[in-house]
């Protein structure tokens, strides 16, 4: 007897293949790509390397989260050496890998180049810590950001509070010459503190890399008139040397600078014996008197690393990926003109303060408050967070 040969339909037959081959399952999103350019060598690098760490935390609890819109993010750096050229370079390599936003090195001089680079290509651009006012749209383009207070703001602080709450008048300046930050900033705290009525006894100037402050030293003994500050715009390795130097001839008068000596090496260096009555203007402070959330910060760096944050530049990393995660958020893309204009219209509240930047005509100025820190042997202190009545000409 012949047997009926049955045929499966069409449908049965799919159904046997999707079996056996597993149904299809829907694409992976691409993660987001952060570029970094980074100095992790070179004079920057004292800034840089431990902004690196805040980054790579706020992305393991980004990620632990979720990501960002659904996608995980990825950082990848290249090290910028704090040189301008290689900065450039890192820029182009960092947009040709599809980087969604950059983060430069935290400088001007060595930043800028890699944020052009960003520009051209149409992505968003956000420094840790540059202040020089040329980093913003004005000089850079309407992508770029950083999360410093400019130098005005720095200057202006540093002014007021040795003015108006110390009641020093007279200072003696001295600025390093080497970069646009030391210029910037002292020519910026001498307008504001001589629109408040103060005297400025002399203006000079040092190069970092001299090693050498007998000369200048020499100009502040020999003054008649003594000042109640002395401003150093400068910056390690060399900054440490210049304070030795003065503590060293057994001169006790304040010293006063801006956010650079806000690095541990310059506390090793001075150490209890010189590391007196040395204010400097920064943007806040590795405990929770400068802001209760960073405690959990802290708990949180300790998990990941297993020692504490020794460096204030640690926590402006770590803030720079997440007002880069809300804005996305809220732009609902990674595309660089909507999450610009996220950042310009939205206001964040980091672990370094509050922070507003203007529009893009306004140069994405950063309204920003700024920490005062002592160093009493050796040892920095918070003092408080100060915002100045008043801004000098940018």
């Amino acid at each position: 007897m012949r047997r009926k040969i049955v045929i499966p339909s069409l449908l049965v037959i799919l159904s046997l293949l999707l079996a056996a081959c597993g149904a299809a399952q829907p694409a992976a999103k691409e993660p987001i790509l952060i570029g970094g350019a980074l100095a992790l060598t070179g004079i920057n690098a004292y800034v840089d390397e431990p902004a690196l760490r805040g980054i790579q935390l706020a992305v393991d609890e980004i990620n632990a989260k979720g990501g960002i819109l659904g996608r995980t993010v990825e950082f990848v750096n290249l090290d910028s050496k704090s040189d301008p050229v290689t900065s450039s370079n890192v820029g182009v390599q960092l947009v040709q890998r599809g980087a969604d936003a950059i983060i430069p090195a935290a400088d001007f001089d060595m930043g800028g180049p890699a944020c052009r680079e960003a520009q051209k290509a149409g992505i968003v651009c956000i420094s840790t810590t540059a202040s020089s006012p040329l980093f913003g749209s004005e000089a850079l383009g309407d992508k770029v950001f950083t999360l410093s207070m400019w130098n005005t703001t720095m200057g202006a602080t540093a002014a007021e509070y040795a003015y108006k709450t110390k009641g020093w008048t007279k200072a003696w300046v001295v600025t390093d010459t080497f970069i646009d930050y030391t210029t910037s900033l002292s020519r910026y705290f001498i307008a504001q503190f001589k629109s408040l009525g103060g005297t400025v006894l002399f203006e000079d100037t040092y190069t970092q890399g001299a090693q050498d402050f007998s000369a200048q030293l020499a100009r502040i003994q020999a003054s008649s008139e003594k000042p109640d500050f002395i401003y150093v715009s400068s910056y390690m390795p060399d900054l440490g040397t210049i304070i030795r130097t003065i503590r060293e001839a057994g001169i006790k008068t304040p010293i006063v600078g801006g956010d650079t000596y806000d690095d541990p090496g310059l506390f090793e260096a001075v150490g209890p014996d010189y590391g007196n009555d040395v204010y400097f203007v920064t943007h806040g402070f590795l405990s929770a008197d400068s802001n209760p959330r960073v405690g959990d910060f802290i708990t949180s760096y300790k998990a990941k690393y297993g020692k504490d944050p020794e460096a204030l530049w640690i926590m402006p990393g770590y803030d720079v990926v997440y007002v880069l995660k809300n804005a996305m958020e809220k732009a609902g893309t990674t595309d660089g003109a909507a999450v610009a204009k996220a950042m310009e219209d939205m206001e964040f509240d980091n672990l370094t303060g509050h922070i507003d930047w203007s529009d893009a005509a306004g140069g994405h100025m950063p309204s920003k408050a700024a920490a005062i820190v002592m160093l009493q042997n050796g040892k920095p202190q918070f003092i408080g967070w100060v915002t100045p009545s008043s801004l000098p000409p940018k």
